[in-house]
């Protein structure tokens, strides 16, 4: 059965993967890169072979969503699995379903904040990523981002919808547990937040608590580690920037993205009277 670790793009996904690769895959809490692979992202790229849906990409992608979780899971073991997708339907087929999770890790970031991330690692203007957070039908191709609408025969995509769309598909899922981690509080709270993720996956994974494997966890994964990592190592999940052809840095900003400082009064504006209901909910208004 899988868990997913979900969120809306640049929410803290990888930075929770990250921490959970390290306690989880590694003998001493130790992070490294390579653990990431134990966390995959349910992505078409990596659907089964057995799977040969030539329909347009959209149609094949979301009818072989529920197949492939059924190979997936043909093991009977738990598995965990990054997405971004909401938990939507498309043409009747269901992203997921109860024969298939069991729980769901679901980041929220303060999208006045977000915007800013998005600005950076998808090369947009600021009038551009509100268009991206405001879009009920919004896609993007992990691949590459900045693909163009005539060059979207690709062979992977993610349907995420708006910011708030998003966020409110995975809370009301209706079929297992749901665990809302906010993005600002685990960085105030990071130690606190990460154990009771634990207590939480501790339901279904059979596994002890040990203080020490913790703490170096958050430590090499803290983000001046992951930062310095990137910069002397690369990092595979990074994208091609379409103006220089270089890698765009991933860790960009961290501690220091603070919408106060960073945006401006009329783009919060327009964020909070776009999303005033689900902020007000989530103690961002």
């Amino acid at each position: 059965m899988i868990i997913w670790i979900a969120s809306y793009p640049k929410s803290g996904n990888t930075w929770i993967r990250s921490l959970l690769s390290s306690y989880l895959y590694s003998s001493d809490g130790e992070f490294t890169f390579d653990l990431l692979e134990n966390i995959k992202q349910f992505s078409s790229k990596n659907f089964s072979s057995e799977l040969n849906n030539k329909k347009n990409y959209q149609s094949r992608i979301s009818e072989d969503w529920i197949p492939s979780q059924k190979i997936i899971n043909r093991d009977k073991k738990l598995h965990l699995l990054k997405t971004h997708n909401a938990m939507c339907s498309i043409n009747g087929n269901k992203f997921t379903d109860p024969l298939n999770t069991s729980a769901v890790l679901y980041i929220v970031r303060d999208p006045r904040n977000l915007i800013t991330s998005l600005t950076h690692h998808y090369e947009l203007t600021l009038s551009e990523s509100f268009n991206f957070l405001s879009n009920d039908r919004k896609i993007i191709f992990p691949n590459n981002p900045n693909a163009k609408k005539e060059d979207k025969n690709h062979n992977d995509f993610n349907f995420i919808s708006s910011w708030n769309g998003h966020y409110n598909s995975w809370k009301n899922i209706n079929f297992c547990p749901v665990k809302i981690i906010k993005y600002e509080d685990f960085l105030v709270n990071t130690e606190e937040i990460f154990i009771s993720i634990l207590e939480f996956l501790k339901k279904f994974y059979k596994f002890n608590i040990d203080s020490k494997k913790v703490k170096k966890a958050l430590l090499t994964t803290s983000f001046d580690s992951l930062k310095s990592m990137e910069a002397t190592k690369g990092f595979n999940e990074s994208i091609i920037s379409m103006k220089n052809k270089k890698k765009i840095r991933f860790f960009n900003l961290g501690k220091n993205n603070n919408w106060k400082k960073l945006l401006d009064s009329t783009m919060a504006k327009d964020i909070e009277n776009k999303f005033k209901k689900t902020m007000t909910e989530l103690n961002y208004l």
